[in-house]
């Protein structure tokens, strides 16, 4: 990434010029502007949701809402029945008709503090207009109406209307009228066709089609450009950006380690669903269920992923009930953002202050996520395998040869007959020298190092207590068997051992450097028991250069050099299993009166805690004994199944003997190789395939009690089983003994019951294509929210999507070829001023297009755009150092080269904790939890992205190379090409003069600098175009960085 330091920091002498006339070429940009009809006063009745729940949400649910338990003085506003019983102090806060008497409006017009409602410690105070309007409001009869989201939908009636007028037009002029407005005209072509390739794709017209559409004169041609557009896979590119970060899509898992995860095939399956129409039902049953549809397909499952989007932790301190409610918090949370517009998580800790949804209603709806079978703590897991279905049938044949293999290989072997006894009878031999050795009673052990070394039952001795690098174990004996001729040291695994040893070492491994035998008598000298020749049942091979037999030998443990550094006896890979140490004794040995033998087992490797954990030392009298084995000492399970007669062994013992005996037998060594290689061959390409994280059901689901004040730490609250919110149950529901789950969930959320989630897709597909939603606040239907200003249109929409089967691409083709959608985004100053949001919908909406869709611009424009749809993330150019701080464990950044450094801004590989700067310039969601929408600011720093990210000046470059190779002309022609590629219209005179100008002094600047000029145009890693004059080419680059900063640009009109 050696390219992005320099870039990220132009130098001045370029930088001025270029921002000089990015102002100039800014300001030449003239708007036209339609004038607004006055607007008239129209009196009319006060209506509770329209004009009085706002003003009791904001001002006195916090403490006579429906948080009973927070309720102050017997009040509660949020019900009418409710309202008007007395209060604890005796008196009707509301009496209808009787605004004089009530007690509300004498708290509200007290100039007593101790009165006064709100309180002044609130800091809430109302504003004259509102107390008349409460006054109104009592005067007229006080009447109340229900929430209007939690009313049914019903298909409001729409007058009749002019020949090509819909349903969307005819309720807007209706309303337009009583306010005495007039819509804006429509757009000119130009605009249109720009307008609706920025919403429906995502991407800029080009000039060729935009020229076309403005010489089609057929009365169809702006619905077949509506089509061709919703026809092109780009269409569920743009569709799926605003779901992504609705669901919080990530390729990271957040929190402090903020690693990578598998999921990116999510993604893909939401821009297919988009393209290919999925109905939003089924869209959202295999988001939530998918998992648990009939025969799901590949396609559910990995819809199911939603359910894996939320953040997780990897640290190893952390508390897992602490992590287990979080992960139910931001379930519960996202179900009530994306299909509920309900902010349901405000009830975590205590009932909702504002709307009507209890804590036994957020902890109900979390039991419906309790059977996600995930680690809580800890790595994610690979995921399921997605296969495109050239890998799948390339899998299919690997895997086809390594099973023929594999059934050859375990099919039967007459053949092997005579051989498969053999095998048998070695075994049983080596059996038989095993018997031979019985375990000895040591009457005390010791460690050297101060370790803690305890005799057990079975003879055994476990050392435990502190670490050590180097140690000797010393086990006595007072009594032997007569004659003993050989020592055995078994080690063995232990489950309080580190990977349950035998060793004390991490992964399980000793090294034993020395075995020394010593005969003790009180009062005589010492004897020592030599060793003459030493047999293991295992020895590591794996070994440091300067070990001197090449391996962790046996032999080692008898050379009296107890030096272990680069030699003893060690056992890795079969840390874990028993292994044992046979020494033959040089002389027979048997124990005089008052003699004790002591056995030492020095340790002396010196690094890594590599000592020994658990053993047990045996004696044998027998010199077959210590005949080394020919084949190694059968395990357990195998000694059984070998001592059971041939006549009388069952099938599956017969065939788990076979299956022991063809391991190692030679004369399937060929046969082996071929199928080691086979099932390699199949699993190297299996890891080379996409993975993705699925939801998969725990057969038992976590217990969800309601938190206390929201507190993991207290369990006494009440179990919760899953149940949609009571505010929607029905009266009486129907008996079952069947515990709900996700899939009842998922129904729910689309059956005609729920009357949310139509409304509160619709406002969100609204706000898209008009700049805000019917209701603005697009995330909260609740109480403090905003109700619609075209409740009838918002109920219209809702009512066609659902009847139509919730059709996507139905609903959207409704909104962008409606008259209202075409008009032009001009207004007057006045007209701004009075309606700056649109919400009266008399024009279009203008604004800056999103982070994505910048980038995407400036790639088309530039040719570098690389239209590929799906697969992995991909990494544009970002600062070096950008990722200093992310850690556990530290990782650098490359950036993508060849065609994926071009892809849209889509792909963007998204870091949670450090979302790339140019995306986070332009407002991108961190996506740390679910975005309903983005801010759209207007700040420096974008301009300063523009000028000067290597991926603006390497698309600028391009851009350039473009402009000097595909047009002709004098300066003129090629800067109206230009400005058509970039805008989609023809410049003004006064706008290529700007240009001109620019153009004229960057060609000086750079003509007196050559160097700057060649290095200026190797900006990234696109290939550069041969035969061009680098001073041209940077002047022209200059233009070109130019037109991509210009407001008009990025700005989507």
């Amino acid at each position: 990434m050696g390219v992005q330091n320099k870039e990220y920091s132009m130098n001045a002498r370029t930088f001025r010029p270029v921002a000089r006339w990015v102002l100039l070429a800014a300001l030449a940009c003239g708007w036209q502007v339609v004038g607004a009809a006055p607007v008239a006063t129209v009196a009319r009745p006060v209506q509770f949701n329209r004009d009085i729940r706002p003003i009791l949400s904001e001002h006195c649910f916090s403490c006579h809402g429906p948080d009973v338990q927070k309720m102050k003085g017997g009040l509660r506003l949020d019900r009418r029945e409710e309202a008007l019983k007395p209060a604890k102090s005796g008196k009707k806060a509301i009496l209808p008709r009787d605004a004089a008497g009530s007690e509300l409006v004498h708290r509200l017009l007290s100039d007593d503090v101790e009165e006064l409602m709100p309180p002044p410690e609130a800091h809430k105070p109302l504003k004259p207009e509102q107390k008349a309007l409460l006054q109104r409001w009592i005067a007229e009869g006080a009447e109340y109406q229900g929430h209007w989201a939690y009313q049914p939908i019903v298909r409001p009636a729409v007058l009749a209307g002019s020949e090509g007028e819909g349903g969307i037009d005819r309720l807007v002029r209706a309303r337009l009228e009583t306010l005495s407005l007039k819509p804006a005209p429509e757009a000119d072509r130009r605009t249109l066709a720009r307008r609706l390739s920025l919403d429906l794709t995502g991407l800029p017209a080009t000039p060729e089609w935009v020229d076309a559409f403005e010489a089609d004169s057929d009365p169809g041609a702006y619905e077949r450009l509506v089509d061709r557009l919703m026809s092109t896979p780009q269409y569920g590119e743009r569709m799926a950006n605003g779901w992504l970060d609705l669901v919080r899509f990530a390729d990271t898992v957040g929190y402090h380690s903020d690693n990578p995860r598998n999921i990116w095939p999510y993604r893909d399956y939401v821009i297919r669903s988009f393209n290919n129409n999925k109905p939003f039902d089924q869209f959202t049953r295999e988001q939530l269920a998918g998992d648990l549809l009939p025969n799901a397909l590949t396609e559910a499952r990995v819809a199911s992923g939603f359910n894996r989007l939320l953040l997780t932790t990897e640290e190893g301190g952390a508390q897992e009930k602490d992590y287990e409610s979080r992960y139910l918090t931001d379930r519960v949370r996202a179900v009530g953002t994306v299909w509920m517009g309900q902010t349901i998580g405000c009830a975590q800790c205590h009932d909702h202050k504002f709307d009507p949804i209890t804590a036994r209603d957020f902890y109900s709806m979390g039991a419906f996520f309790a059977d996600v079978k995930e680690a809580i703590i800890g790595r994610r897991e690979d995921g399921m395998l997605v296969p495109t279905e050239p890998q799948a049938r390339e899998l299919a044949r690997w895997t086809t040869e390594a099973q023929r293999l594999k059934e050859r290989f375990e099919g039967p072997h007459p053949e092997l007959e005579g051989a498969f006894g053999r095998w048998r009878q070695e075994r049983l031999e080596a059996l038989r020298s095993d018997s031979l050795w019985t375990a000895a009673a040591p009457t005390s052990a010791d460690s050297t190092g101060g370790a803690t070394v305890t005799i057990r039952d079975d003879r055994s001795v476990l050392i435990g207590g502190k670490s050590l690098d180097t140690d000797s174990t010393v086990v006595r004996f007072a009594s032997l068997p007569e004659r003993v001729v050989g020592v055995r040291v078994e080690v063995l695994p232990d489950k309080s051992l580190p990977s349950q040893g035998p060793g004390r070492a991490g992964n399980g491994n000793f090294v034993l450097t020395e075995v020394v035998a010593r005969v003790v008598r009180e009062g005589a000298p010492t004897r020592e028991v030599a060793f003459d020749s030493v047999w293991a049942s295992h020895e590591q091979t794996v070994s440091a250069d300067k070990n001197p037999y090449g391996k962790w030998s046996a032999a080692s443990v008898i050379d009296q050099d107890a030096r272990g550094t680069f030699a003893g006896w060690a056992i890795l890979p079969e840390a874990g299993k028993p292994a044992q140490l046979r020494l033959r004794l040089k002389e027979p040995l048997s124990l005089a009166s008052g003699e004790r033998l002591e056995i030492e087992l020095q340790q002396k490797h010196g690094h890594g805690n590599h000592t020994l954990g658990c053993f047990r030392i045996g004696m044998a009298t027998d010199a077959a004994a210590v005949v080394p084995p020919t084949v190694p000492v059968p395990n357990a399970d195998l000694v059984e199944r070998l001592k059971v007669d041939p006549a009388a062994r069952t099938p599956e013992q017969s065939a788990k003997l076979w299956s022991e005996f063809k391991a190692a037998a030679p004369q399937l060594a060929d046969l082996r190789t071929q199928r080691a290689a086979a099932d390699k061959v199949r699993a190297d390409f299996e890891a080379t395939l996409p993975r993705t994280l699925i939801t998969e059901r725990s057969e038992k689901p976590r217990t969800v009690r309601v938190l206390p004040r929201g507190n993991w730490l207290i369990e006494t609250g009440e179990i919760m089983e899953p149940a949609i919110p009571s505010q929607f149950r029905p009266t009486a529901p129907a008996a079952s003994d069947r515990r709900l789950n996700r899939l009842d969930l998922a129904n729910w959320l689309v059956s005609p019951e729920n009357p949310l989630t139509a409304r509160v897709v619709v406002n969100r597909y609204w706000r898209q294509f008009f700049g805000t939603g019917l209701s603005k606040v697009i995330d909260d239907f609740g109480a403090q929210g905003e109700p619609p200003r075209y409740p009838e249109l918002l109920d219209w929409l809702a009512a066609e999507f659902r009847e139509s089967g919730w059709d996507v691409k139905n609903l959207v083709r409704l909104m962008v070829t409606s008259r209202t959608y075409r008009q032009s985004s001009s207004a007057s100053r006045e007209f701004l001023a009075r309606d700056p949001d649109n919400r009266d919908l008399a024009r279009q909406g203008r604004w800056r297009i999103e982070a994505e869709q910048v980038r995407d611009s400036a790639l088309q424009v530039s040719g570098l755009l690389v239209p590929r749809i799906g697969g992995p993330s991909v990494r544009p150019y970002q600062p070096d150092g950008y990722w200093e701080n992310l850690n556990f464990p530290q990782r650098g950044y490359d950036a993508s080269s060849g065609g994926d450094q071009y892809r849209r801004g889509l792909y963007t590989w998204w870091q949670r904790s450090y979302v790339h700067p140019s995306m986070l310039a332009f407002d991108a969601a961190t996506r740390e939890e679910c975005a309903a929408e983005r801010n759209r600011s207007n700040i420096p720093q974008q301009a300063l992205v523009l000028l000067n990210d290597p991926s603006y000046v390497e698309a600028a470059r391009s851009f350039a190379a473009r402009i000097l190779r595909e047009s002709s002309g004098d300066d003129a022609a090629r800067l109206t090409w230009a400005w058509r590629q970039a805008l989609s219209r023809a410049p003004q005179d006064s706008e290529v003069a700007a240009l001109r100008r620019l153009l004229e002094s960057q060609r000086t600047a750079f003509a007196k600098d050559p160097k700057a000029a060649s290095k200026f145009t190797q900006t990234g890693k696109a290939p550069t175009p041969a035969g061009l004059d680098p001073v041209q080419w940077a002047a022209w680059t200059d233009v070109a960085r130019a037109l991509l900063n210009l407001h008009e640009t990025i700005t989507r009109s």
